[in-house]
């Protein structure tokens, strides 16, 4: 048996953050990853640019592939509006960072490694068993067979919503599940529609219910995909009509902008969302989650990536400080408040998307207040009031009795 510090389960930005950080403390680290590295993971790959102060030794041309600087909203693909990120009265330049997440993880786990994190991809975790002065890992390669068994006196779990770390504790037994489901198309620029550009991301708002669809540009190709939001602890997966009906949100979104494709040869990848629903607790003894594993998903736009690797810092940062206890707390104290007043939102904009896209999302200033509210400049807590107020003035108070109180 092997002995850790930290034993970090999953490779993703939370995990090779969280392993990245607690190697430059000095503890001994074990970082597993199930599949071979580099490796495919079904994401849209979109974050906010201030991804660069937290790897500010990581070059953005390793693995940044789009300088996303506009929004293209469209309502059941039409009444297109066409917004930038910096209007003119703007100072601050901000924008979306369009990555492939098999790209920008190995990039990460490699920074892991550098810092003397033990990194073992091809390996996936059986079993945790947490004991009163350390934890178990028992783990076997995907190819090999053969057995990898650690004592840590902390286990980190970053394998996401299905993963074995969460299902060793009572932690997370009711969760809030969306579902995604996505194709990476190959794509040559001047081909379709004149608006898709490597600089403008495509966002959609009534072909799917209680959901959008998105294009988002990559370097040769685009990420197009669709998802549905169930932000009162519904399990979307167990609508067994979805998947058809994402699939085929898919395939209209590239039909209207003039995409080619062959329908048999397009492959696509579903994944769950696990959003923020509400305060619970994120650690249970030496175990702490972080990431998808701790349900860290916007519950309004579904982005993680960013909220992955403050989370991911937030663990190791409680492990070096001799507070692991502390764990859930800080996690709330970052998160919470601003989950929460999104998640307010989110219940309002999916069940009365129409009115939300007509007097919310083609508001003049609501691209930049995205993107702000995205790169964490401007937050849920400061914009919920302001958003609910300009809608009842836009309606005149006459449409929901909802939209009071």
């Amino acid at each position: 048996m092997q002995n850790y510090d930290v034993v970090v389960c999953g490779a993703g930005p939370s995990g090779t953050i969280a392993a990245a950080q607690l190697a430059q403390a000095g503890l001994k680290v074990a970082l597993l990853e199930k599949q071979f590295l580099p490796r495919h993971k079904t994401c849209g790959g979109g974050m906010p640019m201030v991804m660069q102060s937290q790897l500010r030794d990581l070059a953005p041309e390793a693995f940044v592939e789009s300088d996303v600087t506009m929004m293209r909203h469209t309502w059941k693909f039409e009444d297109a509006y066409l917004a930038s990120m910096n209007p003119r009265s703007t100072d601050e330049r901000l924008s979306l960072w369009m990555v492939q997440r098999s790209i920008f993880d190995h990039a990460l786990a490699q920074r892991a490694l550098d810092f003397g994190a033990d990194l073992r991809d091809g390996i996936a975790v059986r079993a945790i068993e947490p004991e009163s002065d350390g934890v178990i890992v028992r783990a076997q390669g995907i190819k090999t067979g053969s057995e990898f068994t650690a004592k840590a006196r902390y286990v980190i779990g970053a394998d996401g919503a299905n993963g074995v770390t969460v299902k060793a504790t009572q932690l997370r037994k009711k969760r809030a599940i969306a579902l995604a489901m996505e194709i990476e198309h190959p794509h040559h620029w001047g081909d379709g529609h004149a608006d898709l550009r490597p600089e403008i991301a495509h966002l959609e708002y009534g072909a799917v219910k209680r959901g959008y669809a998105w294009i988002f540009p990559k370097a040769d190709h685009l990420n197009i995909g669709a998802g549905v939001f169930r932000p009162d602890n519904q399990d979307a997966r167990s609508d067994r009509t979805l998947r058809a009906e994402l699939q085929k949100t898919i395939l209209d979104y590239m039909d209207v902008l003039g995409l080619k494709y062959d329908r048999d040869a397009l492959k696509f990848h579903a994944h769950p969302l696990p959003t923020w629903s509400g305060k619970e607790p994120l650690h249970e003894g030496r175990i702490l989650l972080v990431g998808d594993a701790a349900g860290l998903i916007n519950p309004l736009f579904g982005d993680g990536i960013l909220h992955a690797v403050k989370s991911g810092s937030i663990a190791a940062q409680s492990i070096i400080d001799g507070a692991a206890q502390e764990h859930t707390n800080r996690i709330h104290a970052e998160f919470a408040a601003n989950f929460d007043a999104a998640l307010n939102l989110a219940r309002i904009f999916y069940q009365w998307t129409g009115v939300c896209y007509k007097y919310g999302v083609k508001y003049e200033k609501s691209t930049r207040y995205s993107t702000q509210l995205l790169c964490g400049d401007l937050l849920f807590t400061d914009m919920a009031g302001r958003a609910m107020r300009r809608l009842k003035r836009s309606v005149r108070g006459n449409f929901f009795p909802m939209f009071n109180g």
